[in-house]
Parts: structure tokens; C-alpha cells; sequence
């Protein structure tokens, strides 16, 4: 038989099965499935939740949206008052006259301002430019201000990235490998450091996966010390990426220290005084480049577990060994870098000071340390002596955790905190509250139910609570810190989005896989749902260990394309699983030494029991997908349990944690051993090594400029595929990096496509173009990016 008949007749059949299984979808499907996309939900929701900028004398203003556009309102929680923070209409017509181009006052082209520390003047930027508006005269002048980040974060302006000092005084930031200082008012430069090198420069953070110019530091609170480190990476091994182009390539190298590498990247601990230049060095051995709170030193541009003593003459810092295992409380003496060892704590697993923030405080003053531990199944806090090592007392207990320490009242001798697990209807909804020192009283000071974002004013004395459920929008509140209601600021108003038929996500509960444990997750049906069909199921998965599938508890109108996905006829699980954080120590470390595992087991049975209860899901058809972690879950899930999921997309998964930067497996794997005969405890992880049990559709995905998960983790993947005869279907993007940037729509095309094809059975549109856009309320300047 001619072979292009053949290939006709074998068209037609695959062609004719699709049609027995239902229609071809067509490009109004998917229409109606974009349409549950952020892009279009979000311009349909006004009013809140709150996020607070604050101001000298605790004021701050916030951006609110409304069906018009945005308001700027100012609040003054002294007094409660609430006022428009500016005159927009003033601000609009005088923007206009300097600009030449016409702005409205409730489409002003910019969501952000920062006020002059006089609060009589703010700089913005619109049309491409800074702008200066003087809220006195109403006039709006051309500016060239520089502006820095207090604190020691990223500026995000100019080439520069600096860190501004807690007077306002100088910016400090990075130059050829050395730390220098900027006087704000005459932008004279000083320079700190001297000896600073390529691979052996001061207060850089480019180890691994991590890239920045931003200097990583912490000044001291009188502005007159900076404390950071000189990273050494000079022996560490390289990771290298080539663009695609045409010509030449460009090679892209740099230090990429992976498990098992006898080098990696240190630091070496040092503070600096700025005003007559001099570098002490700390009296200790170069720690490795790993803090208490996750794997980086840094955490929003500054440096982690140090903190100064109110004067300035010691620093408090923790060591945190190579693999998480081990920690030193150490004190140094500023002026000579002595250090004195205080206590450490030691785990069988790995060690964390909390989730979101380090969770660990000096107290110079009382010669005391407030220490993070999960020593007893919880995350809680423990008082120590800070001169004996001694531990006094335990601050907090209970079955909860403590995610994030926010303030310490040392005359009250309290701490504010916000923990989780304090609430039986979901143990991820967060709270705000505070505790004595001694450990006799704990106080809640968000009592409604939900999930509590709070954001403290500068002084401590006021929070602004923005409170909601997955399902449930969000009604943000002004509270004096002990928890008084002082107003409620905004209630978020979803009345036009239901109006076009939109409907909440489903939270549901179930048992893990050990048959007593409770998990927690949400559900996506269709939104004209007919509980008579059988619809397949599609789950999304993000493993963690250090996050989870779910991510924010708090309301969304969309979260990623889950609903999307549910409108062209599946049903999504979004289920949080075992071996993630938020929960008990235990808890979180089900999985340790095997990140293999990612859940799988906690999928599968969720997904059982919610279709013993909801007739509708099709447990025949089951589909799995995510990226990066989720990618390397859904390829093992693929291989190792092929007879339940039957079609996956794995997007840029690390799929070899030995291919992966070194802090990320030592954290969760502990660290790599070879054995006798020359296989290590990393070997029986590797998905490629179960690439021959593939059976279903499998998709794999990757940027090659990814400088977070190399590529070669999905290649290899490839490979071991291509040797085992599999047939897999394979999309690169070559010049993208982990998120796929620009291609992130495309490819969430072909996700649809796959899906519906090959767990649907139908034909999707040929090359539907999802079509990404600002919300409308953003102005004029927004929608031209």
C-alpha cells in the first residue's frame, strides 16, 4: 500500500476516535478559557487588598483600584484620618502641560511615588522619565535625582544597584569587585575596600543560581559601619549556556558549585567602617555561602543573620554549616573582630529559622537572644542568655508554627509574630500575634477567620490587615498593634467578575498517603459544570520542599491558568502535600533524603478520594504538570507511577538534583556520598534512570539560557528517553531563561493543547494566540509596555 495513503488511513482513524470522543474545540473555547486568566480577572476586581507605603509619623498612602482607574489615598493612623493623597486632577494637568502628552487624573501613568523625606514633594516616573511633583505648588518639573534603597536593598534604578544607610546619608554598592559609599548630597564616591577581585569580591551574591549586582549588606544603625562579607568562589566549578544566534554564539559562564564539589562558595565575614575606610575581619574560618532561612545569604538584597547591637559595637551572626545541619551563635566584637561563641544547635535533618523571614534577634541590651528552633515538632521561640549560652525559657508552644518574627518590644518584653496553624479550619491560614517573654500569655490580634497579610507601620504601633480565604475576597483593616480597630480601609468588590460567570475556587481537605495525615488543597470545575460527565483530571504540582503546589492562601481572582485549564473541560487539583513547610517538623521532613518522592503518593490518593466523592472525575484520565520543582515531579510521576497519569508536562525540571546548585540538594538530601562501588545517594533520584517505564504523553520543556535549572537536566532526560525507544514530544526555547519570559504565553498554548488532545481526546484550535495585557486602569503608560 502507497505509504501517504497509509499515513491518510491512519489520520482518518485517530481523527475519527476523536470525534467518537466529542467535538474539536474551537478558538471561542478557548476565548472563554483566557478569560479566567489574571490578565482579564483582575481588571474586574476594585478595592483592595491594601498594600501600605509607608511615611515619616507612621501616615502611609496606598493605591486603590476602582471601575474608573486609581486613587491614591493617604492615611493617618493617628488620627484616623483618610484624604486623597494628592490632588490627581492638578498632578494629571500639570504632567500634561510638561510632558506634551494628555494624562488623566484617574489614569495616571504610574503606580508608584516616592515622597521626600519632607513629605512636600514626590518623584515619579512617566513617559520614560523621573518626574518631581512639589504637592505645595502643584507643579510638575523634569528630575534627576538618584534614587537608593534603605536598608541594603536593590535601588532599582540606574546601573547601579546601592543601599542606602539608615540616615539617608550615603549609598553603598559594588565597583570592580570592591564595596565603595556615595555621599547622596555631593555624590562623592569613597572607596572601602581595596583588594576586592573577580571570584573574590566584597558583598556579592552570584553563587549558583542567585545574580546580582545589587551589595549585600547590613549597616549598622548608627550608618557608621557596614556589615557583609568577601565571597570566595575562586575554585569553584563553572556552569556555562550559549545563545542561539545567528553567527557567533555568546558563551555565558560563571561560578555554579554543584553537590558533591569539593569547592564551594564561602564568605568571609567582615565589617567595614565607612567614615575613615578600615576593614576588620571576624576571627573565624569562612562559613559557607548558606543562611538559617533558606539557600542564600540574602533575602530581599540584605544580608542574613546578622544584627547589630544598638551602638554599633558588636554584631550578633550565625553559622550555618554546609549542610544545614549545624548552627553557631556567635558574637563579635566590631572594633577588633574578636568573636565569641554563644550556643549551637544541631538537627538530624536540616535546620530553618522560619519562612519569610529570620527569625532570630540580639538584645544587646539585656544580653539575651530570642532563637528560632523546631526542637519540639513546632516552630516556636526560645529565650537564651546571651552570655552563658544558656536557654532560659521557651517563649511560644503549642502544635503551630511561627512563620515570621516582626517585632520585639524589649521594654514590654514581648514579641509580634505571625504563625500558622492557630486556626482548625485550614492549618496555612496566617495570623498576627504576640507572646510574653516568659512564655505564659499569647495573644491573637487577627481574629477573624482567614488568612492575615499584615504589614506593621515603622514604629510598630499599627498594622494594616488585608484578610481573606481562597474563596472568600479580602477586607483590609487599620489596627493599632495591641489589635484595636481603628478602620476598615477597603473591601475587595468582585460583583462585576461574578457578573460574567465567573465562580470561587473549591478548598477541600483529604488524608495523605499514610492514611491519618490531613492535607489541604483547592479544585477548579468548569464553571457550567454538568456533575452527569466524567471529566478528566489535570494536576498541578509544585513539590517544594521549601513551598508548595498552592502557594498564597489568600484570595485570587486567578491563580495561574488552573481555572483556564477547568474551562476547557477538566477538572484541576491543586493539593498541597507532604515534606512541605508551614506544618510540623515531622511533617516537613517525610521526604528528607529522598526529594524523589515530590508528594506523588499524597496526588495519587487525593485524587481518589475527591473522585470517591465528586462522580465527575475521571480517574482514567488523569494529567500532570509543572515547572521547575513541579517538573521534576511530573516526569517522575510519569515514569514511576505510569499507570495512573497518563499524560505530563514537565517544564524546565531539575531533574538530577547532581545537576542542580549544591545548597539546594545538601539542604533537602543531605550531602552526596559516593559508595563502594562508586554510585552516591543522589543515583536513585535521577528521573532519567526511569525513563524506559514511560507509557503515557510526556512533554518536556526548557529554556537554554536557563541560569537557574540548566537545561542539560531536561537533556538528559531526553537522552535516556531516545535510548529507550520512548516517544516524547520536546519544546525549547534557545534564548529563554527558567520562566521562558516572552514565550511563557506560547507555551502555555501548547499546554492547553496538549492536554486537550491527548487526556481530552479532541482536536484543540490550530494555534490559538493568547493575547496578554495590562489592566486598563494602569493608564496610558502601562498599556504601552
Amino acid at each position: 500500500m502507497n505509504k501517504f495513503l497509509l499515513a491518510a488511513l491512519s489520520s482518518a482513524v485517530v481523527l475519527t476516535a476523536h470525534a467518537q470522543q466529542g467535538a474539536p474545540l474551537t478558538a471561542a473555547d478557548y476565548a472563554r478559557a483566557e478569560s479566567m486568566l489574571t490578565y482579564n480577572t483582575e481588571p474586574l476586581v476594585n478595592n483592595g487588598p491594601v498594600r501600605p507605603n509607608w511615611l515619616p509619623g507612621d501616615k502611609f498612602w496606598y493605591r486603590n483600584l476602582t471601575t474608573q482607574g486609581s486613587e491614591f489615598i493617604l492615611i493617618n493612623p493617628a488620627n484616623g484620618s483618610r484624604t486623597a493623597a494628592f490632588d490627581q486632577q492638578k498632578l494629571a494637568d500639570a504632567l500634561s502641560a510638561a510632558s506634551g502628552k494628555k494624562y488623566t487624573a484617574n489614569l495616571l501613568p504610574f503606580q508608584t511615588v516616592t515622597y521626600a523625606a519632607d513629605g512636600k514633594s514626590f518623584v515619579f516616573t512617566a513617559n520614560g522619565k523621573q518626574w518631581k511633583y512639589d504637592t505645595q505648588s502643584g507643579t510638575v518639573t523634569a528630575d534627576s535625582s538618584k534614587l537608593a534603597n534603605a536598608g541594603g536593598g536593590r535601588s532599582g534604578r540606574g546601573k547601579t544597584p546601592e543601599s542606602l544607610s539608615p540616615d539617608g546619608k550615603k549609598a553603598a554598592f559594588i565597583k570592580d569587585y570592591n564595596l565603595w559609599v556615595r555621599d547622596i548630597v555631593t555624590n562623592k564616591q569613597t572607596q572601602l575596600t581595596t583588594d576586592g577581585i573577580k571570584n573574590f569580591g566584597y558583598a556579592t551574591d552570584n553563587a549558583g543560581w542567585q545574580s546580582s549586582d545589587a551589595a549585600i549588606l547590613l549597616w549598622s544603625p548608627d550608618s557608621k559601619k557596614i556589615a557583609t562579607f568577601k565571597q570566595d568562589e575562586r575554585n569553584v566549578g563553572d556552569m556555562y549556556l550559549v545563545t542561539t544566534n545567528v553567527g557567533h554564539p555568546t558563551l555565558k559562564a560563571w561560578k555554579y558549585p554543584l553537590p558533591g564539589d569539593k569547592e564551594i562558595a564561602t564568605i568571609k565575614r567582615v565589617i567595614i567602617n565607612v567614615d575613615e575606610p578600615k576593614v576588620i575581619e571576624l576571627q573565624v574560618p569562612a562559613d559557607p555561602h548558606r543562611s538559617t532561612l533558606s539557600d542564600d545569604i540574602s533575602s530581599g538584597g540584605v544580608l542574613n543573620d546578622v544584627d547589630w547591637n544598638t551602638d554599633a559595637t558588636q554584631l550578633a551572626f550565625v553559622s550555618t554549616s554546609r549542610d544545614h545541619k549545624q548552627e553557631k551563635v556567635r558574637i563579635a566584637d566590631a572594633a577588633t573582630g574578636a568573636v565569641r561563641e554563644v550556643f549551637e544547635e544541631t538537627v538530624s535533618t536540616q535546620f530553618e529559622s522560619g519562612q519569610g523571614g529570620v527569625n532570630w534577634r540580639y538584645l544587646a541590651k539585656s544580653n539575651e537572644i530570642i532563637w528560632y528552633s523546631e526542637r519540639d515538632n513546632w516552630g516556636h521561640l526560645y529565650l537564651y542568655d546571651a552570655k552563658t549560652g544558656k536557654l532560659k525559657n521557651q517563649i511560644t508552644k503549642g502544635d503551630w508554627m511561627i512563620t515570621k518574627l516582626l517585632k520585639v518590644d524589649e521594654k514590654k518584653r514581648e514579641v509580634y509574630f505571625l504563625a500558622d496553624g492557630r486556626e482548625a479550619v485550614n492549618p496555612y491560614f496566617t495570623q498576627l500575634c504576640k507572646a510574653s517573654f516568659d512564655g505564659k500569655k499569647i495573644t491573637t490580634l487577627t481574629p477573624e477567620e482567614g488568612n492575615h497579610q499584615v504589614t506593621l507601620s515603622p514604629s510598630g504601633n499599627y498594622f494594616v490587615d488585608s484578610y481573606s480565604k481562597p474563596d472568600v475576597p479580602a477586607v483590609s483593616v487599620l489596627r493599632t498593634i495591641d489589635g484595636k480597630l481603628i478602620s476598615t480601609l477597603e473591601k475587595q468588590d468582585i460583583s462585576r467578575l461574578v457578573a460574567t460567570g465567573w465562580k470561587p475556587v473549591m478548598p477541600f481537605s483529604i488524608k495523605a498517603h499514610d492514611g491519618k495525615t490531613d492535607l489541604y488543597g483547592l479544585m477548579f470545575t468548569p464553571t457550567h459544570l454538568d456533575p452527569n460527565k466524567k471529566y478528566p483530571v489535570i494536576d498541578y504540582i509544585y513539590p517544594g520542599p521549601q513551598g508548595g503546589s498552592v502557594g498564597s492562601w489568600s484570595f485570587a481572582s486567578a491563580r495561574g491558568d488552573n481555572q483556564a485549564l477547568a474551562e476547557l473541560g477538566f477538572v484541576v487539583v491543586v493539593l498541597e502535600g507532604t515534606s512541605n513547610p508551614w506544618r510540623s517538623k515531622a511533617f516537613h521532613d517525610m521526604s528528607y533524603g529522598n526529594m524523589a518522592e515530590n508528594t506523588i503518593p499524597d496526588q495519587i490518593t487525593g485524587i481518589k478520594q475527591l473522585a470517591a466523592k465528586y462522580g465527575y472525575m475521571d480517574t482514567t484520565r488523569v494529567g500532570i504538570w509543572g515547572h521547575s520543582g513541579g517538573g521534576f515531579a511530573t516526569a517522575t510521576a510519569m515514569f514511576r507511577y505510569p499507570d495512573f497519569f497518563k499524560v505530563g508536562i514537565s517544564e524546565s525540571g531539575n531533574h538530577d538534583n547532581r545537576n542542580y546548585e549544591d545548597d539546594w540538594g545538601e539542604r533537602y538530601d543531605g550531602l552526596l556520598i559516593n559508595n563502594a562501588d562508586g554510585v552516591s545517594n543522589y543515583e536513585a533520584q535521577a528521573n532519567q534512570n526511569y525513563a524506559k517505564n514511560l507509557k503515557g504523553k510526556l512533554m518536556l520543556a526548557h529554556g537554554l539560557m536557563d541560569n537557574n535549572v540548566p537545561p542539560q537536566n531536561t537533556l538528559l532526560v531526553a537522552e535516556a528517553l531516545e535510548k529507550a525507544n520512548k516517544s516524547f514530544d520536546l519544546v525549547i526555547f534557545p534564548n529563554s531563561p527558567h520562566g521562558y519570559g516572552t514565550y511563557g504565553p506560547y507555551m502555555m498554548r501548547r499546554r492547553w493543547d496538549y492536554f486537550v488532545k491527548n487526556l481530552m481526546g479532541v482536536e484543540p484550535p490550530y494555534d490559538y494566540l493568547l493575547k496578554t495585557k495590562p489592566d486598563p486602569r494602569n493608564g496610558e503608560e502601562q498599556r504601552g509596555r
